[in-house]
């Protein structure tokens, strides 16, 4: 069975902000959360699409999507209609994206068993 993900919260990112600013953390956990608020109300609050640049580290997007007349159930193979909405993106920026598309093998990472990288270590 695999391994779960680690899940990083609200407090894990304002107990980093403590220790940059050298504060304590229930000084930052506030301001972390009003930041987060703000954004998540800039989003919903979108007509209906918005564009949310944040320098070095990526932008946010609410967009539209197009209505789908013919969607099919995949349990009852009915035919369903799905009226256009909005939905989110998110796209890093260069500085994210470069970091993150280094291959895990060269960051001393196990690779996932079936992967094209992946070599069965011979004992």
């Amino acid at each position: 069975m695999s391994e779960r993900i680690s899940t990083l919260t609200k407090k894990d990112l304002a107990r980093r902000v403590s220790e940059k600013y050298g504060m304590p953390v229930y000084k930052c956990e506030p301001w972390v959360s009003t930041v987060l608020e703000s954004l998540g109300e800039l989003m919903m609050e979108a007509d209906p699409e918005v564009r949310i640049e944040l320098r070095d580290f990526g932008v946010f997007e609410v967009k539209k999507t197009k209505a789908k007349p013919k969607a099919r159930n995949p349990k009852t193979n009915e035919t369903v209609f799905i009226p256009s909405r909005r939905k989110t993106h998110f796209k890093p920026s260069k500085k994210v994206r470069q970091v993150l598309q280094q291959p895990l093998a060269e960051l001393n990472y196990e690779v996932p068993e079936g992967s094209a990288d992946f070599v069965e270590e011979l004992s």
